[in-house]
């Protein structure tokens, strides 16, 4: 009989680029332009999104180590706290937000390789083929297992930094305060401008537990994972917050409202040519890795799910690596029908909506990690001297979660219920099955 491959585990440096791999892609290289036609008042929209940001992270830190060598995320630590309906409920609208997020990055990741061939921003069919490549292409890579997805990360986040550092750093000598003005340009009230922009940034950050969802394949996890999930977060919002205001600062609204790579622009009016290069190059390295991050996350949270039987058991098969082929293969053929549908209209607008619904989807599973977290320790009597502390960070990431969904605005919360609700006859489908295999 042939001896169990061994799977290697990742460590420290391999856990934070995965969170910062996958928070650092599409969101940062396209969020400038998307938030350019409501003005100034998106900073404000961002500080918020951070803030909330650096409270989830905080909340997922606590919880791997409550829920401790437990793959899957959100949905095992929803599942610890409120039980299998619950935990599925989660589990299927995460895995959502995943490949629909997985088809705004292969956008991105198209619109930045339009800086060295404009035929991408041109020609449709060509794009799509484009895109779908990549999304193939590393679902092949994926395949080989965590190891090879964890290498793949951490080199593509080591590269992607580099330009944006170099952007955020000299942005300063270009920076024109009057494209900060008028403050609110969007023609909504400022508190729904604020809300949607939050919203939108949101999107950005989203990839904050990511550490935690191959939890059974990361090294010494009761440690490892809280200190990768808060280093990965907060190098995250620095570069996010600097980064976006020297771009907003440096070309006007009306500009780059219309604009497909903000960050190359930005680095042109800076350097020339070569520099759009740079940036150019660092946004389709950051878009890949990302995307790279997002499949592997994509196979494991629906095998942990399917290894407690509340998703079917062909997303538990896993290869010689250790690696659920065949769950990856079913996300990435959604990934990319969702990629087919939108590609009619502009990139931008494109990147708008699939940013909005996969919000949305994730931040389902957000709002119950936040509770989970609550009652986790209060069940577990863990925290008695300090319930206040507790149930305040606990309330506020909820809170924020909570009003984010507000922001996603009707049309998202309309098609991500919908989404989410589609998933109960599964769920139906798969406790009779377990009950008759019982």
């Amino acid at each position: 009989m042939a001896k169990p491959v061994e799977i290697k585990k990742i460590g420290l440096w391999t856990s934070t680029s995965l969170v910062i791999g996958n928070m650092i892609g599409a969101g940062v290289f396209l969020m400038p332009a998307a938030l350019a036609s409501f003005g100034g008042i998106s900073t404000i929209g961002w500080l918020f999104s951070a803030f909330g940001a650096l409270l989830l992270a905080r909340v997922f830190s606590k919880l791997s180590v409550l829920v401790a060598n437990k793959s899957g995320g959100p949905y095992a630590f929803t599942k610890a706290a409120f039980g299998d309906f619950a935990g599925f409920l989660v589990a299927w609208g995460y895995w959502i937000s995943v490949w629909t997020s997985n088809a705004a990055i292969a956008i991105a990741f198209v619109s930045a390789l339009s800086v060295f061939f404009p035929i991408l921003d041109q020609n449709p069919i060509i794009a799509v083929l484009v895109g779908l490549s990549a999304i193939w292409g590393l679902t092949a890579l994926n395949s080989r297992g965590v190891r090879a997805s964890g290498k793949m990360q951490l080199i593509t986040t080591i590269l992607k930094l580099s330009p944006l550092f170099i952007v955020i750093l000299g942005g300063f000598f270009f920076f024109n305060p009057e494209n900060f003005y008028p403050f609110n340009i969007s023609g909504k009230s400022n508190f729904s401008a604020i809300a949607i922009t939050a919203t939108m940034t949101l999107y950005a950050f989203l990839g904050i537990e990511s550490a935690t969802v191959p939890s059974g394949n990361v090294k010494d996890p009761e440690k490892t994972i809280p200190k990768a999930t808060m280093i990965g977060t907060i190098i995250t919002t620095v570069v996010y917050l600097l980064g976006t205001v020297v771009v907003m600062g440096m070309i006007p609204a009306n500009i780059l409202s219309e604009s497909p790579t903000p960050f190359a622009d930005a680095m042109e009016i800076m350097s020339g040519e070569w520099g759009r290069d740079l940036v150019g190059a660092g946004a389709v390295i950051a878009a890949f890795g990302a995307l790279n991050g997002w499949i592997l996350v994509q196979g494991q949270v629906a095998m942990a799910t399917a290894k407690d039987d509340l998703f079917p058991r062909i997303f538990k098969r896993e290869n010689k690596h250790g690696a659920p082929v065949l769950g990856m293969v079913i996300g990435s053929f959604l990934t990319s029908v969702i990629m087919l549908l939108n590609f009619t209209d502009g990139l931008v607008e494109q990147f708008k909506f699939i940013v909005l619904l996969s919000t949305l989807c994730c931040l389902i599973p957000y709002l119950f990690s936040t509770a989970a977290y609550v009652l986790l320790v209060l069940q577990e009597k863990l925290a008695l001297k300090n319930t206040v502390s507790v149930v305040s960070l606990g309330g506020m990431a909820f809170l924020f979660s909570l009003w984010a969904i507000f922001g996603a605005g009707e049309p998202a919360v309309f098609y991500g219920f919908i989404l989410l609700m589609s998933g109960i006859p599964f769920y139906v489908l798969m406790k009779t099955r377990k009950k008759d295999k019982d």
